[in-house]
């Protein structure tokens, strides 16, 4: 599959309450963590450009659609349904705000392994990487039903679609694992570098 013909999904949805303070707007190597993310995507060349979040920020750049979070939200479930609920391609592929160190490179490969009605997601040891995914647009009901459930944590829906064939897990080598650091709290941010999960 080109990227041409998936959509992305920028997650900048999340209170950053461990941060103190609006991840998107954080400087990352001298520029907001907003633009470097934004830009990655521009890269990838997706057919549509999304962004999720609570509420429409002044910083969205005007080639994203804004789509809020349904109401109650409950953090990226809410944010990747409302969007799948959007699109007008088969696919979708999600990339949060807080994971800088994802290459175009890596995500160029996610989308060459997505199949029909079948969408992508790595996997380090036992654990999904359910934010740096592409999920296919079959799983949107999938999506709506957990929203109506109890449980809102992205792990046990994983699990769900790998079962069901919805998604393929991706094996992350031993080298691409930097890939998936992310910044949740403020030293994550002084040392990027040498953060590791």
């Amino acid at each position: 599959m080109t990227t041409a013909a998936l959509s992305a999904v920028l997650l900048a949805g999340g209170k950053s309450i461990r941060m103190g303070q609006d991840k998107a707007a954080m400087s990352f190597f001298s520029e907001p963590l907003w633009k470097k993310q934004t830009e990655l995507l521009r890269r990838i060349q997706p057919k549509t450009l999304f962004l999720s979040a609570q509420i429409d920020p002044d910083w969205r750049p005007a080639d994203f659609e804004f789509v809020p979070d349904d109401q109650p939200s409950r953090g990226p479930l809410s944010g990747i349904a409302a969007t799948l609920g959007r699109v007008s391609t088969d696919h979708l592929l999600v990339l949060a705000i807080d994971v800088p160190f994802v290459s175009e490179a890596y995500l160029r490969r996610l989308a060459r392994q997505v199949g029909k009605g079948r969408g992508v997601v790595p996997i380090i040891g036992d654990r999904a990487e359910p934010l740096v995914a592409i999920y296919p647009l079959e799983a949107k009901n999938d999506f709506v039903d957990a929203l109506a459930g109890d449980e809102f944590s992205l792990q046990p829906l994983v699990r769900k679609l790998m079962a069901v064939g919805k998604l393929q897990p991706i094996d992350v080598l031993e080298d691409e694992r930097l890939l998936f650091r992310n910044l949740n709290e403020p030293q994550d941010l002084a040392r990027p570098n040498l953060r590791s999960r």
